[in-house]
C-alpha cells in the first residue's frame, strides 16, 4: 500500500480521489523499485515525456492500492509544482506507465469516461476554487510585500534608552541555532500549519547578536562555565560555578579568593526583588551560577562532596541556596539535596532513590522557612499548594517540584506539576510587586538533558514551552522598562539534514535516501546514544516511527551521552537598551550589557539623568500566514481547466 497526502481542502481532495479512482480500472502500473526513497529519480521520466509537475492527490492517511494513474493526476493537476507525500513511500513512476497511459486514452470508451469525470471536476473546481499549493507563494509580489512591510518596520523601530527597571532573562540550555529553527517549525506543526513560516515569540524580537561560547580550558564548554560568563561576566573553566580561570576544576583551596557574584545579586544590592525558575533542579548550573561559588558543579549537597572538600571549607551548592543571596523567588526540582539522608520524599515516599541525601543532618526546607520569620514565605512541592499562592501577599516562595529535575513537558503530570508558563507568571506577579523592579531567570533546562539522550522529540516540545514562556512574561511585563533577554548557553551536535519537502513533519525522515538505500531522519546528531551501526550496516527505519517522544535519533559516533557542540548560539533583545545585544560578542559580555542597562553593578554610567521611563513603541513584527490557507484567484483556476483539457485531449 502506498501512502500519499493532500495539502488542499478536504473537498478538493476528494474530488481528486474520484478522478483517480475512477480511472483505476484501468490498471496503469505505479512502479515503486526496491528501496527507491528519492523522489527526484521521477524527474527525468517525466521531462521525457514533457510533463514539468509533481504532485500527489488524497487526503491524509488515505492508502491507496497500486494500479492508480498517478501520473493521470498529475497532468490534471499541473498547477501544482510540490510533492507533499510520506518520505519513506515517495511515489517513482517508471516511463512505460506514461506509454500506457496514452495507449488507454486512445479507446473512445476511456474518452467519454475522462469526459464525465472531466465535468465533475469541472463543476467542484468552479466551486471550490483550491488546490493543495500555497498558490500566494508563487506570486513574487507575495515577497516582495512581505518584505516591504519587514523593512518598513525596522525603519520605523525607535532605539529604547532607558534604564530597565526589570530584567526577564531567558535562557534556553543546550538551545542552539539548529534547535531554534527545529523548535520553530515544530511549534507551527503542533498548530497544523507547515511550521517554517511559523512567527515563535522570540523570533519577534529586533535585536539579534551572536556569543561566542568557549570556556578558558575548552573550545566547547558546559553550563557551568557558560552560565558564569553570561551571568557573572566571567570567562572560567569547565565545570566550575561563581568562579574565576583561577580556580581549578574540582580543587576546593583553588576557588578560595576567586569567587565572582552574578547579575542577580546585583540586582538584589541594588534593592529590586530576585527570583530563578527552572525545569531542573535549582542546584543544577545555570541557576547555581546565580548564586553559588564552587570548583564543581556536581556538589549539589554535602553528600556530593569529597571529604577533602569539605575540610579545606568548601560548602555544598543547596546550603549556598540559603547563605549567600536572599532569593525572593526559588522554582524548581531538587529537594532531595535539601533534606537529611532518609528523609522520605512526599510524593515518592517508596522510592528510595528520592529520599533525603544529606549527611550533615540539615534540613534546608525548614531553615529557609524559619529564615523568613516575620514574612509570608510559602514552601511548596505540589500544584495544588502552588496554585493557592497568592501573589499579592507573597513576599518568599520555595517550589519544589521533584526529588530532582522536573519531568519533561511530554511527561508532565498537569495535575502535580505546572507548567514553565505557570511558574514564569506565579514568580513575575510576585516579584514586579517591588516598585524597585525586579531581576529573574528562567531556563528551560531540560533542552539539554533531552539532546544528551538523543531525543529530538522531547528538546523541541521543552524548547516550544521556553517559547510559550517567553510569550507569558512580555504579556505580564511592558516594553518600555522591562529588558527581556533570550539565548542558550550552548549548542548541541543536532543536524537538520536531507532534502525535506515543505511541511514535511519535522520528527520525520528525509525523502532522499543514503548510498546504503537506506532512509534517515531529518534531525540526527554527530555523536550520542543513537549510534546503532551493527556488521557496518545502520538500522532500517523505513517503519519505524520516528515521531515518538521515546525515539533516539541516529548518531554518527557512539557515545553514552551526546556532548555539546561549540558554535556561537543566538542571543535576542527586546526593551531598554536591547540593541547593545548585537553582533558577535563574547559570552560574557552579556552581563556587562545587562547590569549597564539596568544600572545595577560598579557601571553606574547609564542611569546619571534618567530616573523615569518614556514610552517606546513596540517593535513586534507579524506575520498573518501562521493560520491563513491558500487562497486561488482565477489564474490558478483557469490553469486547472486547462490541465483537465489537456487530459482530456491525451492520446485521442
Amino acid at each position: 500500500m502506498i501512502k500519499y497526502m493532500c495539502d488542499g481542502p478536504r473537498p478538493f481532495c476528494v474530488l481528486l480521489t474520484s478522478l483517480c479512482s475512477s480511472l483505476s480500472r484501468f490498471s496503469l502500473p505505479v512502479s515503486l523499485p526496491p528501496r527507491w526513497g528519492d523522489s527526484f529519480h521521477l524527474w527525468p521520466h517525466l521531462q521525457r515525456h514533457g510533463l514539468s509537475k509533481m504532485v500527489l492527490s488524497l487526503p491524509p492517511g488515505w492508502l491507496v492500492p497500486p494500479g492508480i494513474p498517478m501520473c493521470f493526476c498529475m497532468v490534471c493537476l499541473g498547477s501544482v509544482d510540490s510533492f507533499v507525500g510520506e518520505p519513506d513511500h515517495a511515489c517513482v513512476i517508471q516511463s512505460r506507465s506514461l506509454g500506457r497511459l496514452e495507449q488507454h486514452v486512445s479507446s473512445l470508451n476511456v474518452a467519454m469516461e475522462l469526459t464525465r469525470v472531466a465535468i465533475s471536476a469541472l463543476f467542484l473546481l468552479l466551486a471550490f476554487g483550491s488546490s493543495s499549493a500555497k498558490v500566494e507563494e508563487e506570486n513574487p509580489e507575495f515577497w516582495r510585500s512581505q518584505a516591504k512591510q519587514t523593512l518598513q518596520s525596522v525603519l520605523d523601530r525607535e532605539l529604547n534608552t532607558n534604564v530597565a527597571k526589570n530584567i526577564l532573562f531567558f535562557l534556553g540550555d543546550g538551545m542552539g541555532i539548529t534547535t531554534y529553527t527545529a523548535a520553530r517549525i515544530l511549534k507551527g506543526q503542533l498548530q497544523n500549519q507547515t511550521g517554517e513560516e511559523t512567527v515563535m515569540t522570540m523570533d519577534t524580537f529586533p535585536s539579534v547578536g551572536l556569543a561566542k561560547t568557549y570556556s578558558v580550558d575548552f573550545q566547547i564548554a558546559d553550563s557551568a562555565a557558560t552560565a558564569t560568563a553570561y551571568l557573572c561576566g566571567v570567562k572560567t573553566n569547565l565545570n566550575t560555578i561563581g568562579v574565576s580561570a583561577a580556580t581549578r576544576n574540582g580543587v576546593c583551596k583553588s576557588q578560595k579568593g576567586n569567587e565572582v557574584t552574578s547579575i542577580l545579586k546585583w540586582a538584589k544590592d541594588a534593592g529590586k526583588s530576585v527570583g530563578i525558575v527552572t525545569t531542573t533542579r535549582v542546584q543544577h548550573a545555570t541557576p547555581a551560577a546565580t548564586y553559588a561559588h564552587t570548583a564543581s558543579r556536581k556538589w549539589y549537597s554535602d553528600a556530593d562532596m569529597p571529604a577533602g572538600a569539605k575540610k579545606d571549607g568548601c560548602t555544598d551548592i543547596s546550603s549556598q541556596l540559603l547563605s549567600n543571596t536572599d532569593i525572593d523567588v526559588i522554582i524548581g526540582g531538587g529537594r532531595k539535596y535539601m533534606t537529611p539522608r532518609g528523609t522520605k520524599d512526599p510524593e515518592y515516599p517508596r522510592d528510595y532513590s528520592s529520599w533525603g541525601k544529606r549527611k550533615d543532618g540539615r534540613d534546608l526546607i525548614k531553615e529557609w522557612q524559619s529564615m523568613k520569620f516575620g514574612k509570608v514565605a510559602h514552601y511548596v512541592w505540589n500544584k495544588t499548594d502552588f496554585d493557592a499562592v497568592d501573589p499579592e501577599t507573597t513576599d518568599y516562595l520555595m517550589a519544589l517540584f521533584e526529588p530532582g529535575d522536573l519531568r519533561f513537558e511530554a511527561d508532565r503530570d498537569p495535575n502535580m506539576d505546572p507548567s514553565i508558563v505557570e511558574t514564569t507568571e506565579k514568580a513575575i506577579r510576585i516579584l514586579q510587586k517591588n516598585p524597585k523592579g525586579f531581576f529573574l531567570l528562567v531556563e528551560g533546562g531540560r533542552i539539554d538533558q533531552a539532546h544528551h539522550a538523543g531525543r529530538a522529540y522531547m528538546a523541541l516540545h521543552e524548547a516550544v514551552a521556553l517559547d510559550y514562556a517567553i510569550a507569558k512574561g512580555l504579556e505580564l511585563t511592558k516594553e518600555n522598562e522591562t529588558l527581556t533577554i533570550v539565548m542558550a548557553d550552548h549548542s548541541h551536535p543536532m543536524t537538520f539534514n536531507g532534502y525535506p519537502f515543505r511541511g514535511q513533519s519535522i520528527l520525520g525522515k528525509s525523502p532522499l535516501w543514503a548510498m546504503d538505500v537506506l532512509p534517515y531522519t531529518t534531525l540526527m546528531y554527530g555523536n550520542g546514544p543513537g549510534h546503532k551501526v551493527a556488521n557496518g550496516t545502520r538500522p532500517d527505519i523505513r517503519n519505524v516511527n520516528t515521531k515518538t517522544k521515546d525515539y533516539v535519533q541516529l548518531a554518527a559516533v557512539p557515545t553514552e551521552s551526546a556532548t555539546h557542540s561549540g558554535e556561537d548560539v543566538a542571543v535576542l533583545a527586546r526593551g531598554p537598551m536591547a540593541h547593545l545585544f548585537q553582533g558577535v560578542q563574547e559570552q560574557n559580555y552579556i552581563a556587562h550589557a545587562m547590569a549597564y542597562a539596568a544600572c545595577v553593578g560598579a557601571d553606574q554610567r547609564h542611569c546619571q539623568g534618567k530616573q523615569t521611563a518614556a514610552p517606546v513603541v513596540h517593535t513586534t513584527l507579524t506575520d498573518d500566514r501562521n493560520g491563513a490557507g491558500a487562497i486561488h484567484g482565477s489564474a490558478v483556476l483557469l490553469s486547472s481547466l486547462l490541465c483537465v483539457m489537456l487530459a482530456l485531449t491525451v492520446g485521442l
